[in-house]
């Protein structure tokens, strides 16, 4: 930890030089969802390096954050998915992406019942029948892709909107014959059944599965430099974790998320989490995620899940902070 503590020490020193226009924050996370931030979290990296105490608020859903961000009562929110910030931003709520938070192509997905035998060869079986999906969220994006791609007119499904550890409720109970999540919920819906497609197969598709931190744009113009050492936190501990993978880290991740060290390192062991260089390059905040949410935001037009989508999602991408932190 002795770089996280030198990256910190400096970040200390350029948060006492220049203040800050906000005199408390509020963040929004999820549990079960394990991420090196959370390390820094428990140590109080964040309050150390901004000055000032960080309150840390759980949500379910991606939507939840976004409705949190517009009432003032969180603002910041870390690994919202693309989906439900597309959806805010798409209503015109002013919001902004500040940094790819994780890309996890394997923990976002759909899983069919066991019992109903289904699978990529089959899914043209899946018309008709009841699914479990959180509206608005990644999960919801990768199931209308995956619907599309299987020929299955979703109108001819009963679609129910659940949180995912709802939804793998459900799903364990017979209630739904597939349901679609991440995290922990996903977990425990592979449980009683089967991926139709593997994050690799996804992806060969176009169906990219990433989250971001996001904040309302009026926030981030007033405390830019409050921003920027937020997010020089996270990438710090970011790069402590992608170098050692230490197994003391991966304990208060685990603590931190509400998981056990085996769960955790389960669900992180699927994660990917970009440097600050690759997340300014073209394949990321460079030009393709505003690419991607373009195309997220046509998808849901057209699902009739939004009315209308932005012209671009250019303006919804500040990558200022981010480079600043660098």
């Amino acid at each position: 930890m002795k770089k996280f503590a030198a990256l910190m020490f400096a970040s200390v020193m350029a948060m006492a030089a220049q203040g800050a226009a906000a005199q408390e924050l509020t963040v929004g996370y999820f549990l079960e969802w394990p991420m090196p931030f959370l390390a820094a979290k428990a140590d109080g990296a964040y309050d150390e390096a901004l000055g000032m105490p960080v309150k840390w608020v759980s949500f379910e859903t991606g939507t939840a954050m976004s409705a949190a961000m517009a009432s003032g009562d969180v603002q910041i929110s870390i690994s919202q998915g693309i989906p439900p910030f597309v959806v805010a931003a798409s209503a015109g709520q002013a919001l902004q992406v500040l940094d790819v938070a994780v890309s996890y192509s394997e923990n976002d997905n759909c899983v069919v019942a066991t019992e109903l035998e289904i699978d990529k060869d089959s899914a043209d079986e899946l018309a008709g029948k009841k699914v479990a999906v959180p509206m608005g969220t990644a999960a919801h994006y990768g199931f209308l892709r995956q619907m599309d791609h299987f020929g299955v007119d979703v109108a001819s499904l009963t679609v129910v909107d659940m949180a995912p550890t709802d939804g793998a409720a459900a799903l364990a109970q017979g209630e739904v014959d597939f349901a679609c999540g991440y995290g922990g919920g996903l977990a425990r819906m592979k449980e009683h059944g089967n991926v139709l497609l593997t994050g690799a197969e996804k992806e060969d598709l176009g169906i990219l599965v990433f989250d971001v931190t996001s904040a309302p744009a009026d926030f981030v113009v007033e405390n830019e430099a409050l921003v920027s050492d937020f997010l020089a936190v996270t990438a710090a501990v970011n790069a402590e974790w992608n170098e050692n993978h230490d197994p003391e880290m991966l304990a208060k991740i685990a603590s931190e998320s509400g998981m056990s060290p085996e769960e955790a390192e389960a669900s992180i062991s699927t994660f990917t989490f970009p440097s600050i260089e690759e997340q300014l390059a073209p394949k990321w905040l460079g030009g393709n995620a505003q690419n991607f949410m373009k195309g997220v935001a046509d998808v849901f037009v057209e699902a009739g899940s939004i009315s209308s989508a932005l012209d671009s999602y250019e303006a919804t991408v500040n990558t200022a902070p981010l480079a600043a932190a660098q």
